[in-house]
């Protein structure tokens, strides 16, 4: 055992408290315990593992000591290590959030078994050098999903949960069918050896087609315009902390194996793959912006949200310059945390108010003052309001654009903010700022339920903070993520040369 497997922590404890919390369902002190234990440690190894991978480059495990390209090899790179570290930082929050928010229940079906192996699946997607292999970890995190969509049976989460699962069982089918197709060209799984073999034929038009192909499977997972159709009805039923969950992680999934795939092996016909991806992008900027201007239910507002960052992130990668593919690192990142505490935040306004509906909302500035002023401050960090966590990404993303001479849709993805910014600040206008609806609101909620809501929320907001205010301290990891994208031989020497 060498001490590069040591990149494979994150993923392997995980999946070892996901076994060990299978047992003792009815135990909710032992399930709670072990849950955010097996996080925590997980967490502690994958920020140990992010300065390793700044200070001594790409860390890589071949299962078995097969040479590259012929085993399974785990790639922690400074991209993967990034998104991996967020992951379980928002997973332990969301966990310690679930104590006062999920049904005991619910929490006694295998909730915290779903959660640990979404993880596994999730991470592993994250660092897999294997196209394969990226098909098998998303398998994972989807049947995870599956236990998790449903868990409660109410009859809205069957009808969201079905076309969740319908949509997913399509989609990968056809990444099967894919990676087949790619396979046949070019006779390897290996990542960095798809790319060093596609970079020796030229992207002949069947190489252009298979990008096509890979833009619809992992857009569909990633929620881009047009199948992003599926994700108001299946993420609206969802328990608050599952939906957190899945706002903050799983599209992201799509997102990330979107900007490794076009930007490591995808790359010799950028006039008609990345043109595409582009116009998708703007296109699902302006559906969710539709839809979060449309609703007036808080859990929609948000959830379209999801789908107008996925736009943004996507623009970024579209540029393939360095300072756009920057701006997406720094822009992925930041939706990651931010999703989770506004998710967190409207969770804890639904808990008081007994609604979804901002209609029925109202006056709730005077009894919970700091609960009003922490979701503004999230909103403002979601809209990009310097020096909020949105505004670096979102600029460096436009000068990306303006680089490589986008520049209407440069100046459109700015003007995205205002819309982005009306959406969410009608929700702080309708439920704080409103008169008071005494009809729907419940009694205070009890201090202890409060607590346990607020704390794990107050930490996540302000880790947003930190991440917009801080962007100096992690300028030097975006600016390594960065350079690896942009410059795929950095990845490709390193994985087949086995550095």
């Amino acid at each position: 055992m060498s001490l590069n497997n040591f990149l494979l922590l994150p993923i392997i404890i995980p999946f070892f408290f996901g076994m060990l919390l299978i047992f003792g369902q009815r135990k909710l002190v032992y399930q709670r315990s072990f849950a955010l234990i097996g996080i925590g440690l997980a967490l502690l190894s994958a920020i140990s593992l992010l300065f390793k991978v700044k200070t001594d480059g790409i860390q890589l495990v071949t299962f078995g000591n097969w040479p590259v390209p012929f085993g399974i090899t785990m790639v922690a790179d400074m991209v993967s290590t990034l998104l991996v570290t967020t992951t379980l930082l928002i997973a332990f929050f969301v966990i310690w959030y679930g104590f006062g928010s999920i049904n005991k229940e619910r929490e006694r079906f295998f909730y915290y078994p779903g959660v640990m192996f979404i993880v596994t699946g999730v991470n592993g997607a994250f660092t897999t050098g294997d196209i394969f292999n990226l098909f098998v970890f998303f398998e994972v995190l989807l049947m995870s999903s599956y236990l998790l969509i449903v868990l409660g049976g109410e009859k809205e989460q069957l009808k969201g949960s079905i076309k969740y699962i319908l949509i997913n069982v399509i989609s990968s089918a056809l990444f099967v069918i894919t990676v087949a197709f790619l396979y046949s060209v070019v006779g390897t799984l290996n990542m960095a050896d798809i790319a060093s073999k596609i970079a020796a034929i030229h992207q002949p038009g069947i190489i252009t087609v298979i990008a096509v192909l890979f833009l619809m499977v992992f857009g569909l997972k990633a929620a881009i315009f047009p199948l992003y159709f599926w994700l108001p009805t299946s993420y609206h039923a969802a328990p608050i902390p599952v939906l957190t969950l899945f706002g903050a992680l799983l599209t992201k999934v799509g997102i990330y194996s979107i900007m490794r795939t076009y930007t490591l092996f995808f790359v010799h016909d950028l006039g008609f793959t990345h043109q595409l991806l582009m116009v998708l992008a703007i296109f699902t900027i302006i559906a969710g912006c539709i839809g979060a201007l449309a609703y007036f239910d808080v859990k929609q507002i948000i959830i379209y949200n999801i789908v107008i960052a996925v736009g943004v992130i996507l623009f970024g990668v579209a540029q393939m310059n360095e300072t756009a593919l920057k701006g997406a690192m720094f822009y992925l990142v930041h939706d990651m945390l931010i999703k989770a505490a506004l998710f967190m935040l409207i969770g804890m306004i639904i808990t008081i108010t007994g609604t979804s509906d901002l209609r029925k909302m109202g006056g709730l500035l005077k009894k919970y003052p700091v609960l009003g002023w922490s979701y503004l401050i999230a909103a403002f960090g979601l809209a990009g309001i310097p020096p909020l966590s949105g505004f670096i990404g979102k600029l460096l993303i436009a000068k990306g654009g303006f680089e490589a001479g986008n520049m209407w849709s440069s100046v459109f993805i700015l003007a995205s903010s205002l819309l982005v910014l009306l959406s969410v600040i009608r929700i702080f206008v309708y439920a704080f700022w409103g008169q008071e609806q005494p009809t729907h609101t419940q009694q205070t909620m009890d201090k202890k339920t409060y607590r346990t809501l607020f704390i794990p929320t107050i930490f996540v907001v302000f880790i947003s903070i930190v991440y917009g205010v801080g962007a100096e301290w992690i300028t030097p990891f975006m600016d390594d993520a960065a350079k690896l994208l942009s410059d795929p031989s950095i990845y490709i020497d390193a994985v087949l040369k086995g550095e």
